[in-house]
């Protein structure tokens, strides 16, 4: 399984998705389903927003788990 770890970068950074959103330009909605994994992906263009803006790769996104199932 794939988890995305925006909330992480966020806490660690101190912002807010709602900040995220005003300083990226990417939209509020979108990024509420990257962060709640509800999204069923995630456009290049919007990893690339996220890593820029948060000065990462997008390893440092998303991370690989074992399905526990």
């Amino acid at each position: 399984m794939i988890r995305i770890m925006l909330y992480d970068l966020a806490h660690r950074k101190k912002v807010r998705i709602t900040d995220i959103s005003r300083q990226t330009g990417l939209s509020r909605t979108t990024l509420t389903a990257i962060n709640q994994e509800d999204a069923k992906g995630i456009n290049f263009n919007t990893l690339d927003t996220l890593c820029r803006y948060f000065g990462c790769q997008p390893g440092d996104l998303l991370r690989y788990e074992e399905d526990t199932k």
